[in-house]
């Protein structure tokens, strides 16, 4: 019986109950589209040892978006890496909930949480909460702006704790 009780608590303790995550009312696709600088985003395993990481999105004539991801492994003069993957709107009423995949037919939630009313940065999470990239379209963020956006994802139920800041060419 104990050890019931005390493998309950452990998955209890595990477990996160979040309320669902909410995006911004609308996206304008055409606006969206161009670079975006990262500059902070959750490590993750496909992005390992990147630095001055960029990502590009572009209409493609047939529908959908063209994706492509560079960074510099290990310092901004390192070699360069680069993704190119596609994605798709799944909200057409607001336009924040995309689907992105690089590698078919693997897809994951590309959910826009955040975004400057003038397109000037944009946050991106994931449903679960372990995914985050802010994204801004110059490669340094005004500190004050940066600030509030850590609160408004907090708020959202995001550790901003396990953010890691991106660097850049300044």
């Amino acid at each position: 019986m104990i050890k019931i009780l005390l493998m309950s608590l452990l998955i209890a303790g595990c477990s996160h109950t979040y309320q669902p995550l909410e995006t911004v009312p609308h996206v304008d696709v055409e606006k969206y589209m161009g670079t975006w600088y990262e500059i902070a985003s959750f490590p993750n395993s496909f992005q390992k040892d990147c630095t001055g990481t960029t990502a590009n999105y572009s209409l493609k004539p047939e529908g959908g978006v063209r994706v492509v991801n560079k960074c510099f492994k290990h310092k901004l003069d390192g070699e360069e890496s680069i993704a190119t993957g596609v994605a798709e709107v799944v909200d057409t009423v607001t336009n924040s909930k995309l689907r992105v995949s690089f590698f078919w037919p693997f897809f994951g939630d590309y959910w826009i949480i955040d975004l400057a009313k003038d397109y000037t940065y944009a946050v991106v999470g994931h449903p679960n909460r372990e995914y985050l990239w802010i994204l801004s379209r110059t490669p340094v963020m005004d500190q004050k702006i940066y600030e509030g956006i850590l609160g408004r994802v907090k708020n959202k139920g995001f550790d901003v704790g396990k953010l890691k800041i991106t660097l850049q060419p300044e």
